[in-house]
């Protein structure tokens, strides 16, 4: 397990191959802006939106730590469309806690998935899907998260470790404030091997191949007893032959 706890950062013109070869790649903000060929602040214009998340009503740990918004979309062939607003599920298989039950979340907004930098985070997020399993048509789901220290501790995976069932995960850090803990670790799926870091700058990209390894995020707490934490998450999942649950 590698001691260190910065995230081992990969050059955007290594990140195809870096995800074929570790199975999991990590872009620093300056690299996400690169990649995506857009100035960060496009990206950062998309942070507002994490303020006006509601509550995930299916906690069943009877938590009230999440907040959360749900978008599904399709991509082939360089066009993005957006699906009708559905369920989130998932096989128990993938996830114990709350697989195997229909997840209605609120839509994300009209505005945000309008916006040029969204289009284009989920392009080349649908880009980095082919470049592991071929070209293809995409099946995106989009989770924006809060993870709050409201109630004293916010569970980011209360799932434990796990894969999602899908191709390809990417896991953007939006912000974190005043809070300790939220660890990254990422696990060969069938192997012994295993990293673990902390994400800090707001549109640090980590990108997993679901297929190889199982990931988790630690608890968090407030770095002062009784004092507001949160930490803000995008995740997308690409899979390809349909939504999970079809």
């Amino acid at each position: 397990m590698n001691s260190a706890f910065s995230p081992p950062f990969t050059p955007p013109d290594e990140l195809a191959a870096t995800l074929r070869q570790e199975g999991y790649a990590v872009l620093n903000p300056r690299g996400v802006a690169e990649w995506l060929g857009l100035p960060l602040a496009e990206l950062e214009a998309l942070q507002a939106d994490w303020e006006q998340l509601p509550p995930d009503e299916y906690l069943k740990d009877g938590g009230r730590y999440r907040r959360r918004r749900h978008a599904c979309f399709t991509t082939e062939g360089g066009a993005l469309v957006q699906a009708p607003h559905r369920a989130h599920w998932q096989p128990v298989e993938y996830n114990a806690l709350h697989g195997g039950m229909q997840r209605w979340f609120a839509p994300m907004a009209p505005e945000t998935v309008a916006m040029p930098a969204w289009r284009r985070l989920l392009l080349k997020t649908a880009e980095a899907a082919a470049a592991l399993r071929g070209d293809q048509r995409w099946y995106i789901e989009a989770h924006q998260f809060r993870i709050d220290t409201e109630g004293g501790i916010g569970r980011p995976t209360p799932e434990g470790a796990h894969r999602d069932g899908v191709d390809l995960v990417a896991v953007a850090l939006i912000g974190r404030h005043g809070i300790k803990g939220g660890e990254t670790r990422v696990f060969e799926a069938e192997g012994r091997r295993g990293e673990r870091f902390t994400l800090t700058e707001p549109w640090t990209l980590m990108l997993l191949d679901d297929q190889r390894v199982i990931h988790e995020s630690t608890p968090i707490q407030p770095l002062a007893p009784g004092a507001p934490g949160w930490r803000d998450t995008l995740v997308l999942t690409c899979r390809a032959g349909g939504f999970q649950g079809d």
